[in-house]
This record gives C-alpha cells, structure tokens and sequence, in this order.
C-alpha cells in the first residue's frame, strides 16, 4: 500500500536527492566560487538516479522484496558519492589557501538515514505478512 511509513521516507529522499543539492553549495574553491551539483556531471547524475531510484521503490509499493533491494542499491550509491567527497574533502584540505566545506557534502548521508528508516519499515510489513500468512 502506498500510504505506508516507507512512502514518506522515500519521498523525503526524493526531494533531499532531487533538489537541495542544486540550491546547496557543496563545497567552496580557492577563488570562492561555489560548487553546487550542476556544476559537475558525475555528482548531479548520482543524484538524480538516487532520486529516481527512491520514486521508483515508491512505485514498486506491491512488492515489497523489489522495494528492499532498490533500496539497498540507492544506500550503496550514496556511499560512492558520500566517500567521492569524502575524498574531495581530503583534497580540498590540502591546499594552500583555505577551502569551505559545505554543508552539501552531508546530503547523502541524510539519504542513507531515510533509506535505513525505509528498509526497517518495508521489512516490517514483509514479517508482519509473512506472520498473518502462517495463521492460514
């Protein structure tokens, strides 16, 4: 059913993936320009598909093993692009002049907390199915 707990979680990480990186700067260069997700292809492109991965686990409401497993791809995703920045960060670090981290590199690991609260809540109503189907 589509007005599950799940559902809310997922839209969450929907709208966090799908929007805030764009209007959140990521980080700050050397010059002070700011880098938000358009700026580069490989970041805006994780994020979009994490936002796609999310609408479509909301779509996939019937079945709910598909859902798990879509989620857990979305969380491996998100680890790629939270370690890219973690690794970006390290790299700003080291320059010369000092560099500003944004409050954008914690977008992901915000989506990761949704999708755990996602995937406890879909395991939920799988036992809770699984429960009723024993008592037939």
């Amino acid at each position: 059913m589509i007005q599950r707990i799940q559902t809310i979680y997922l839209l969450i990480v929907a709208l966090i993936a799908g929007i805030l990186p764009f209007w959140i700067n990521l980080w700050s260069d050397v010059e002070g320009n700011e880098i938000f997700a358009r700026n580069d292809v490989f970041i805006s492109g994780a994020f979009y598909i994490s936002a796609v991965l999310a609408i479509v686990t909301i779509v996939l409401f019937k079945n709910r093993k598909n859902q798990f497993v879509l989620n857990r791809l979305n969380m491996i995703l998100n680890i790629f692009l939270l370690g890219f920045f973690v690794y970006r960060s390290q790299n700003l670090s080291g320059e010369i002049s000092v560099s500003e981290k944004g409050i954008g590199m914690l977008i992901p690991i915000i989506s990761i907390v949704f999708l755990v609260l996602a995937n406890r809540a879909i395991k939920k109503d799988e036992d809770l199915v699984k429960s009723v189907n024993r008592l037939r």
